[in-house]
């Protein structure tokens, strides 16, 4: 819909499916996502190229994802794949051909204010993609256009059926960018050696095993084995781990806030201007989080540290805070 619509305002488009990489052991279903991407070339009559950013892919978001678990901190392999393939590779490849732009599917909207471009969640605030997309930069933004994200999804799947796309009802993606749902501990095996470790409560007794500190988030709830007897036990979710002595703790009452009401953000790149230390706004340190309000404490070049105002889930090591003022992405870090 992204392509017919912009065939729909004048623009000359060309169709491009991105190569990534994929390991040998894994069922990929690249080639029939490539012939979708080609029928629906066809029907708009359009050219279709393929990218190939395979190589991208597997230096900066597989290894990375790998390399991120090993140290004890939790991936975004989403923001990475769009840094360094849709936004990296792909718009290279675009630039090296002499396009205007690129294009994505993505639920964002670029506004243009004084001479700057600034990024806006999608109209549709439950299919927003704009935490994924805080790596933009003002160069990337101006060649770049989000045809659909003035739309909800609902418009779009209408439009799509209505000009007849054989991917009109395809379901979402999910999982992992381009490799979709993966057994993430599965996955890893296969270039981490995992080793099972004990699940200790919070008195520090051990009631049970796991397969790998590496591979458990705070609040996770599942993927761990209990052998202690209690028919009447609450669910138990990850409450620390141990990476050292390889360990899990576990608890029936989960993490849910944040004691510290603080979290310092590194690698932090911003859309447009930097920050005011007076300035309130919002942050997400998960995709589905409810925006906190939060200001900044302190602020230098690649650190930023937050006072959260509201309450807050734990920030998790590695993945993503995201900033907002209103509907506007400011930017983002990794948390540290």
């Amino acid at each position: 819909m992204a392509a017919l619509r912009l065939i729909q305002q004048g623009y000359n488009v060309v169709g491009v499916f991105i190569k990534v990489w994929q390991p040998d052991w894994l069922d990929c279903n690249w080639e029939a996502e490539r012939l979708d991407a080609m029928r629906v070339a066809a029907k708009l009559d359009i050219p279709f190229l393929t990218c190939d950013a395979e190589q991208a892919y597997k230096d900066d978001v597989a290894d990375y994802f790998i390399n991120e678990y090993k140290v004890g901190r939790t991936p975004n392999p989403d923001v990475m794949c769009n840094k360094y393939v849709k936004f990296g590779a792909f718009f290279e490849f675009a630039q090296e051909r002499g396009a205007d732009f690129i294009a994505t599917g993505h639920y964002a909207q670029k506004i243009e204010k004084a001479g700057m471009y600034e990024l806006h969640r999608g109209v549709d605030t439950t299919k927003d993609q704009t935490y994924f997309l805080w790596t933009l930069t003002q160069e990337q933004l101006a060649k770049t256009l989000l045809p659909v994200g003035d739309s909800p999804k609902s418009q779009i799947r209408k439009e799509a059926d209505g000009a007849r796309l054989i991917t009109a009802g395809k379901k979402d993606s999910q999982g992992v960018c381009f490799l979709g749902h993966i057994d993430i501990p599965e996955f890893l095996s296969h270039y981490i050696t995992l080793e099972t470790g004990n699940v200790l409560n919070k008195s520090g007794r051990i009631i049970g095993e796991h397969g790998g500190a590496l591979v458990y988030t705070t609040g996770q709830r599942h993927g761990f084995t209990v052998t202690t007897q209690n028919n009447h036990r609450e669910a138990l979710y990850v409450v620390g781990r141990d990476i050292e002595a390889n360990t899990i703790t576990v608890d029936d009452t989960p993490l849910t806030t944040n004691p510290a009401n603080t979290v310092t953000i590194q690698a932090v790149q911003l859309i447009g201007q930097p920050l005011a230390l007076t300035q309130n706004f919002e942050l997400q340190t998960r995709y589905r989080q409810t925006p906190v309000a939060c200001k900044a404490i302190s602020y230098t070049a690649g650190e930023v540290r937050i006072s959260i105002l509201g309450e807050s889930d734990i920030p998790v090591s590695g993945q993503s805070c995201v900033l907002y003022d209103g509907s506007r992405c400011l930017g983002g870090g990794i948390i540290a």
